[in-house]
Protein backbone atom coordinates (compact mmCIF):
# COMPACT_ATOMS: atom_id res chain seq x y z
CA UNK A 1 0.00 0.00 0.00
CA UNK A 2 1.27 3.68 -0.98
CA UNK A 3 -0.56 6.31 0.22
CA UNK A 4 -0.19 9.20 -2.08
CA UNK A 5 -2.14 11.74 -0.60
CA UNK A 6 -3.84 13.92 2.29
CA UNK A 7 -6.44 16.08 2.56
CA UNK A 8 -7.38 18.64 5.30
CA UNK A 9 -11.37 19.42 4.27
CA UNK A 10 -13.69 17.87 1.66
CA UNK A 11 -12.97 20.62 -0.83
CA UNK A 12 -9.13 19.35 -1.08
CA UNK A 13 -10.04 15.65 -0.58
CA UNK A 14 -12.12 15.93 -3.61
CA UNK A 15 -9.46 18.12 -5.45
CA UNK A 16 -6.59 15.20 -4.22
CA UNK A 17 -8.79 12.97 -5.68
CA UNK A 18 -8.89 14.34 -9.07
CA UNK A 19 -5.72 15.13 -9.18
CA UNK A 20 -4.20 11.62 -8.27
CA UNK A 21 -6.95 9.44 -8.88
CA UNK A 22 -6.49 6.67 -5.80
CA UNK A 23 -7.52 2.90 -5.90
CA UNK A 24 -9.14 3.39 -2.26
CA UNK A 25 -9.92 6.45 -0.15
CA UNK A 26 -10.09 6.68 3.52
CA UNK A 27 -12.81 9.79 4.39
CA UNK A 28 -13.71 10.78 7.62
CA UNK A 29 -16.86 11.61 8.24
CA UNK A 30 -16.26 15.09 10.22
CA UNK A 31 -14.47 17.47 7.97
CA UNK A 32 -13.97 21.15 8.31
CA UNK A 33 -16.06 22.53 5.64
CA UNK A 34 -17.31 20.47 3.40
CA UNK A 35 -18.55 17.52 5.48
CA UNK A 36 -16.85 13.31 4.99
CA UNK A 37 -20.65 12.40 3.38
CA UNK A 38 -20.77 15.54 0.74
CA UNK A 39 -17.26 15.13 -0.64
CA UNK A 40 -18.00 11.41 -1.49
CA UNK A 41 -21.40 12.19 -2.67
CA UNK A 42 -18.96 14.64 -4.92
CA UNK A 43 -16.15 12.32 -5.75
CA UNK A 44 -18.66 9.27 -6.87
CA UNK A 45 -21.00 11.85 -8.73
CA UNK A 46 -17.70 12.51 -10.90
CA UNK A 47 -15.73 9.07 -10.52
CA UNK A 48 -18.47 6.13 -10.53
CA UNK A 49 -16.15 3.86 -9.57
CA UNK A 50 -14.44 5.54 -6.90
CA UNK A 51 -14.01 3.39 -3.53
CA UNK A 52 -14.53 5.03 -0.49
CA UNK A 53 -14.21 3.40 3.13
CA UNK A 54 -15.60 5.88 5.95
CA UNK A 55 -13.45 5.56 8.54
CA UNK A 56 -14.99 7.43 11.60
CA UNK A 57 -15.88 6.96 15.66
CA UNK A 58 -19.78 8.03 14.25
CA UNK A 59 -21.97 4.42 15.03
CA UNK A 60 -25.09 6.51 14.57
CA UNK A 61 -27.66 4.61 11.73
CA UNK A 62 -28.53 8.16 10.44
CA UNK A 63 -24.50 8.64 9.91
CA UNK A 64 -24.30 4.80 7.79
CA UNK A 65 -27.43 5.71 6.05
CA UNK A 66 -26.22 8.26 4.38
CA UNK A 67 -22.73 7.60 3.87
CA UNK A 68 -23.73 3.87 2.24
CA UNK A 69 -26.59 6.05 0.27
CA UNK A 70 -24.03 8.43 -0.67
CA UNK A 71 -22.11 4.92 -2.07
CA UNK A 72 -19.86 4.33 0.71
CA UNK A 73 -17.74 1.13 -0.26
CA UNK A 74 -17.22 0.56 3.43
CA UNK A 75 -17.98 2.02 6.64
CA UNK A 76 -16.01 1.01 9.68
CA UNK A 77 -14.92 2.82 12.72
CA UNK A 78 -11.47 4.44 14.07
CA UNK A 79 -11.80 1.88 16.79
CA UNK A 80 -11.76 -1.23 14.46
CA UNK A 81 -7.87 -2.74 15.33
CA UNK A 82 -5.15 -2.36 12.53
CA UNK A 83 -5.16 -5.82 11.40
CA UNK A 84 -8.85 -5.88 10.56
CA UNK A 85 -8.48 -2.30 8.77
CA UNK A 86 -6.39 -3.92 6.75
CA UNK A 87 -8.10 -6.66 5.79
CA UNK A 88 -11.27 -4.05 5.23
CA UNK A 89 -9.09 -1.97 2.73
CA UNK A 90 -7.87 -5.28 0.63
CA UNK A 91 -11.32 -6.56 0.34
CA UNK A 92 -12.84 -2.94 -1.14
CA UNK A 93 -9.47 -2.92 -3.26
CA UNK A 94 -10.75 -6.62 -4.45
CA UNK A 95 -14.21 -5.24 -5.12
CA UNK A 96 -15.96 -6.05 -2.05
CA UNK A 97 -18.16 -3.71 -0.37
CA UNK A 98 -17.89 -4.12 3.90
CA UNK A 99 -19.89 -3.39 7.22
CA UNK A 100 -18.78 -4.49 10.23
CA UNK A 101 -20.98 -6.55 12.73
CA UNK A 102 -21.18 -3.78 14.87
CA UNK A 103 -22.23 -1.53 12.45
CA UNK A 104 -24.41 -3.85 10.62
CA UNK A 105 -26.26 -4.11 13.96
CA UNK A 106 -26.46 -0.92 14.46
CA UNK A 107 -28.18 -0.17 11.10
CA UNK A 108 -30.25 -4.04 12.28
CA UNK A 109 -31.86 -1.75 14.81
CA UNK A 110 -33.95 0.33 13.26
CA UNK A 111 -34.70 -1.58 10.13
CA UNK A 112 -38.60 -1.82 9.27
CA UNK A 113 -39.38 1.23 11.68
CA UNK A 114 -41.66 3.69 10.15
CA UNK A 115 -39.49 7.04 9.29
CA UNK A 116 -40.64 10.03 10.35
CA UNK A 117 -42.18 12.72 7.93
CA UNK A 118 -41.39 16.14 6.57
CA UNK A 119 -43.24 17.56 9.42
CA UNK A 120 -42.66 15.50 12.13
CA UNK A 121 -38.97 15.96 11.72
CA UNK A 122 -40.07 19.71 11.65
CA UNK A 123 -42.09 19.42 14.83
CA UNK A 124 -38.80 17.34 16.63
CA UNK A 125 -36.45 20.41 15.88
CA UNK A 126 -39.03 22.95 17.24
CA UNK A 127 -39.20 20.61 20.44
CA UNK A 128 -35.18 20.17 20.32
CA UNK A 129 -34.64 23.76 20.09
CA UNK A 130 -37.33 24.67 23.44
CA UNK A 131 -40.56 25.63 21.69
CA UNK A 132 -44.07 24.53 23.61
CA UNK A 133 -46.67 22.76 22.08
CA UNK A 134 -48.93 25.85 21.27
CA UNK A 135 -45.73 27.80 19.98
CA UNK A 136 -45.16 25.35 17.52
CA UNK A 137 -48.44 25.30 16.13
CA UNK A 138 -47.95 28.84 16.29
CA UNK A 139 -44.55 28.92 14.07
CA UNK A 140 -46.13 26.43 11.61
CA UNK A 141 -49.25 27.74 11.06
CA UNK A 142 -51.40 25.18 12.43
CA UNK A 143 -53.63 24.07 14.72
CA UNK A 144 -52.26 22.99 18.61
CA UNK A 145 -54.09 19.48 18.14
CA UNK A 146 -51.80 19.06 15.27
CA UNK A 147 -49.16 19.24 16.53
CA UNK A 148 -49.86 17.05 19.26
CA UNK A 149 -51.06 14.63 16.98
CA UNK A 150 -47.26 14.96 15.40
CA UNK A 151 -45.76 14.84 18.31
CA UNK A 152 -47.93 11.56 19.27
CA UNK A 153 -46.98 9.94 15.96
CA UNK A 154 -43.53 10.67 16.26
CA UNK A 155 -42.73 9.59 20.66
CA UNK A 156 -44.48 6.28 18.96
CA UNK A 157 -42.19 5.67 15.52
CA UNK A 158 -39.20 6.59 17.71
CA UNK A 159 -40.60 4.33 20.49
CA UNK A 160 -40.05 7.11 23.49
CA UNK A 161 -41.16 7.58 26.33
CA UNK A 162 -42.68 11.55 25.87
CA UNK A 163 -41.26 14.12 23.97
CA UNK A 164 -37.80 15.23 25.34
CA UNK A 165 -37.19 11.56 24.91
CA UNK A 166 -37.70 11.26 21.67
CA UNK A 167 -35.67 14.75 20.83
CA UNK A 168 -32.75 12.58 22.89
CA UNK A 169 -33.51 9.35 20.49
CA UNK A 170 -33.66 11.38 17.42
CA UNK A 171 -30.36 13.13 18.37
CA UNK A 172 -28.46 9.32 18.87
CA UNK A 173 -30.36 7.85 15.76
CA UNK A 174 -28.74 11.11 13.97
CA UNK A 175 -32.25 12.00 12.62
CA UNK A 176 -31.39 15.39 14.68
CA UNK A 177 -27.88 17.31 15.00
CA UNK A 178 -26.57 18.62 18.12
Amino acid sequence: MLLVAQAADGVEAIASYRRHGPDITLMDLRLPGTNGVDALIAIRGEFPHARIIIVTTSDSDGDIQKALRGGASAYILKSMPKDEMLHVIRSVHAGRRHIPPEVAARLAEHIGEEHLTTRELEVLRLIQDGFRNKQIADRLAVAESTVNFHIKNLVEKLGANDRTHAVTIAIRRGLLQV
